[in-house]
Formats: structure tokens, sequence, C-alpha cells
């Protein structure tokens, strides 16, 4: 198995803050003075919205289902069957049609992943320019799918693609990267802190047949 790194660098959308690393150096040492060494601590500061992140539901207050980093079953995200639809969309909606163009047939997994521009990654186009119609999120929720990976999501016109998405329980993962360099199914893992919180930075690894 090949192994794919999907997760975006922790920098952050350039609308929100983004990270910053504090080094600290901390000065240890044994009783008896024979063993020192100097540990190095980083304070981290950052919104949940750095790099790579995953939605549950409760992102959003109105479709908020109790379920937190804290209290998810880690296990449903390790190593799950996806399916990823490979599309290279210009400025404007992605619509059903082109999923199901996308899809060839194929039955869905409960994982979804969309690469909907091509070998580019999210922060390389302008935000929001590709986006998915609100027909595309009925074909989503409609094939079953209970996480939704992709680098596109809502229009600048704020259409509710994810209050649609929450209120049907799919979690989404925002901002992946390297889309393009999958498969049209992998194994995806979705790793994250159990923080008590609705959304959360994560890491994404795609296992694929070599």
């Amino acid at each position: 198995m090949k192994i794919v790194n999907l997760t975006s660098e922790a920098v952050g959308d350039p609308g929100f803050k983004r990270v910053t690393f504090t080094e600290r150096r901390v000065p240890i040492s044994s009783a008896d003075g024979n063993t020192k060494y100097t540990g190095m601590v980083w304070n981290v500061e950052e919104d949940s919205m750095a790099g790579s992140y995953i939605d549950l539901p409760g992102h959003i207050l109105e479709t908020d289902d109790g379920a937190r980093g804290d209290n998810v079953n880690a296990g449903f995200f390790y190593r799950h069957p996806a399916s990823v639809l490979h599309l290279d969309c210009g400025e404007g909606p992605v619509h059903a049609s082109d999923l199901e163009k996308a899809a060839n047939g194929r039955q869905m997994k409960d994982f979804i992943i969309i690469n909907a521009i091509g070998n580019k990654n999210p922060f390389d186009i302008p935000g929001r320019s590709v986006y998915l119609d609100m027909d595309a999120v009925d074909w989503i929720i409609n094939s079953g799918c209970r996480c939704l990976v992709s680098d596109i999501y809502e229009s600048r016109r704020l259409d509710g693609v994810f209050l649609k998405l929450f209120a049907a329980g799919v979690s989404t993962v925002c901002v992946p990267a390297n889309l393009f360099k999958i498969p049209d199914e992998v194994l995806l893992t979705v790793a994250f802190p159990r923080w008590p919180t609705t959304q959360i930075p994560c890491v994404l690894l795609a296992e694929c047949q070599e």
C-alpha cells in the first residue's frame, strides 16, 4: 500500500488567524546532576480552521447533534473506505451531473472525497470561486455519505451547503491537499485530537493500492 498525505500546512485560512509557534527551552537535570539536557517545548496559538480540519455537525448551532472530538468514535474515521470523485472544474458551480459523471456508475462509499479543482489545492484558487451547487449537495446526501472531504464547498452567496450537509448528519473535512494524487478508491484516516469541540484541526492519510 502507498500512503498519501492529504493534510494542508497549518497556515490557516487567510481570512482567519494564522498559527503561531513559540519555542520554549526548558533545562532538565537529574537530582545528582549527572544527567542534563534541554527540553524543547512549543506554545501553539491557532484557531480551529488552521490547515486541514474536520467539522462535526455541531459546527452550526442549529444542527448540533452533540458530537464532539472527545466523544465521537475515533475508529469510525480510521482506515475507512472512501470513494474519490475527480473533476477539473473552472470557476462556478459543480452540479449533481458532474458528480454523477465522475462516479462513472460506481456505488459511493459512505466516505466521499471530491477533488473538484484538478491538480490545485484550495488556496491556489480565489476563495469560493468553485463551489457545490445545491443539487450536488442533494446528490451527496442521497448517496448515503457520512463524511465528505472536499476541496470546494460553499459559494460566495452562502447558499447553505454546510447547513444542509450537517442537518443530514454529514461531517465535513475542509482544506485538504493533494487530492489529485490519489486513485478512485482509498482507505482514508482522519485523525484529530480529543478536543471537546465541533471543529478540529486534523491529519488526513490515504492508503492506496500500488
